[in-house]
């Protein structure tokens, strides 16, 4: 069978997933997470990416990258997995794969849904139950974006910049989008992209991603996702 294209494109935002094999889990200490994002800034700066949001669950991640080339995504995901696994696999003592197959991904329109696949991912642990808000958690991009601190591994995004006039005034807006959850709608079709690789946005998004890639695209199916897809 033949694998599922990619749409990825220079300067285009791209909702990155990536599962443990059998959902099992991929970080085991705060050692692991720490690793893990010093590969994946590496990775992006080798490899020409920019990172707007993350969010590193115990059984998977999520990332909101723009990429500079076509394989630049892919490039990211590639070094980091081969980089994570080894580690892992030496420090644990386990041997044979970590990561579930191919990553998930699918590009967005960003003027229409890249702030909300932010607040998505940054909400995983909310929805999860592992925290109440989620300036708790740790290990996602939430307190750099909302206020300044983290990371410091996210690039502001023209639509973050355009939040306000100065850092103060973007962080506080950014944090009053939080007060409202995600609608049942954004949620199901942000989980639905990402699960079919299906470009998210208006059909002049998806037209203009058809033309260029010279790949039909499709639409995404009504009805509820896969469940596999619902984190």
């Amino acid at each position: 069978m033949p694998r599922k294209p990619r749409f990825y494109l220079p300067g285009v935002p791209a909702h990155v997933v990536q599962r443990g094999n059998n959902r099992q889990a991929v970080f085991f200490s705060d050692g692991d997470y720490k690793t893990y994002l010093g590969w994946l800034d590496e990775a992006c700066e080798r490899h020409g990416c920019v990172l707007h949001a993350y969010v590193l669950m115990t059984n998977h991640v999520h990332l909101l990258l723009t990429p500079e080339k076509r394989d630049s995504i892919s490039r990211v995901i590639q070094f980091v997995g081969r980089k994570y696994v080894t580690y892992i696999n030496h420090l644990y003592g386990r041997s044979g794969t970590l990561w579930e197959g191919r990553h998930k991904g699918n590009v967005i329109e960003d003027s229409a849904y890249l702030l909300a696949c932010m607040r998505y991912i940054e909400l995983n642990p909310v929805r999860a139950g592992m925290t109440e808000t989620p300036g708790e958690y740790r290990w996602s991009s939430y307190r750099d974006n909302a206020f300044g601190k983290g990371s410091g591994l996210v690039t502001r995004h023209r639509l973050y910049m355009e939040l306000g006039n100065a850092d103060e005034a973007r962080q506080h807006a950014y944090r009053e989008l939080f007060s409202n959850a995600l609608d049942a709608n954004q949620l199901h079709q942000l989980r639905a992209a990402v699960h079919t690789g299906t470009p998210l946005g208006n059909d002049r998004f998806r037209e203009q991603i058809e033309r260029t890639t010279g790949v039909r695209a499709g639409q995404l199916r009504r009805g509820r996702p896969a469940k596999e897809a619902e984190e």
